[in-house]
């Protein structure tokens, strides 16, 4: 992919956001909405030491004790053998890729329900998925180029954990399909305000194994303000690949000012981490 020259805008996300007629509670309505008001430069006054300073109800980012992400340490994990597969119920729903020229520049919404996960039986669906650039999760000390979250969120707000993410982590290889079809939409948006229709999409294309033989999971929280706690993190042990080319497109449209927008890892406090096999 050739570089583009795309407008500066002030975000950090690149986001898919999913608009259920279902329900009205959505996790865009708990995560920050106007990415002005924090940064991940540490250099801006308001980069990741500073979130849980910048808002009263940001305080969980400053003195929450079970914040995400963390340095996943395989050895140290806790293997629950023949668990079962984590169930993803998706289907392909229409979207529409948007830039909005400001804060968050570029959205996909499903126009209906694109589907949900079960965990301990509980449903979770669909909300949105975004990138970060390094990958936000280490495993092992090391971070990836890349990592994908796909937010998920419980009709019932009873649910002792309400929202589930699964994390999928890239490493620098051959290119990945879905994202070769995604950035060629955006970029032809050239950075201006604007509506495409992408067609019906199936949210298992960002990955035909998302329902893996291994994964890592734990309690964490959002990776952004307002660091909400008590999320079921699901962190896929397998990696994909994307291409350098790739990786910069993404950093050229999602960043400003910040090099990256991957929040530092936080202590694990005594937290267990579980390793789901099937193997």
């Amino acid at each position: 992919m050739k570089n583009r020259t795309i407008p500066a805008f002030i975000h950090v996300l690149l986001i898919f956001s999913a608009l259920f007629h279902s329900h009205s509670t959505s996790v865009s309505a708990q995560e920050v909405e106007d990415e002005k008001e924090f940064s991940y430069s540490e250099e801006s006054g308001k980069g990741p030491s500073q979130w849980g300073n910048i808002k009263k109800e940001w305080s969980n980012c400053k003195t929450g004790k079970i914040q995400s992400p963390i340095d996943i340490l395989s050895r140290k994990a806790k293997v629950i053998k023949n668990p079962g597969r984590l169930e993803m119920l998706y289907k392909p729903t229409e979207l529409i890729v948007k830039n909005r020229g400001h804060d968050i520049s570029l959205q996909i919404h499903w126009l209906k329900s694109a589907g949900s996960i079960k965990i301990n039986g509980t449903e979770y669906f669909l909300q949105q998925a975004h990138w970060h650039s390094p990958s936000e999760h280490a495993i092992d000390g090391r971070r990836y180029a890349l990592e994908v979250h796909l937010v998920h969120q419980a009709k019932d707000p009873k649910v002792k954990h309400n929202l589930a993410v699964v994390g999928l982590l890239y490493k620098y290889g051959k290119p990945d399909a879905f994202l070769s079809k995604l950035l060629g939409n955006i970029s032809a948006t050239n950075g201006q305000i604007h509506e495409k229709p992408l067609g019906f999409v199936d949210p298992t294309h960002i990955d035909i194994r998302m329902g893996g033989k291994a994964y890592y999971r734990y309690i964490g929280s959002l990776t952004v303000p307002p660091c909400t706690e008590g999320v079921i993190w699901s962190v896929q042990k397998q990696v994909k690949q994307v291409s350098k080319e790739q990786v910069h497109a993404i950093r050229v449209l999602v960043h400003d000012k910040a090099e990256e927008n991957a929040r530092p890892v936080q202590p694990l406090n005594q937290r267990e981490v579980e390793l789901y096999s099937l193997i």
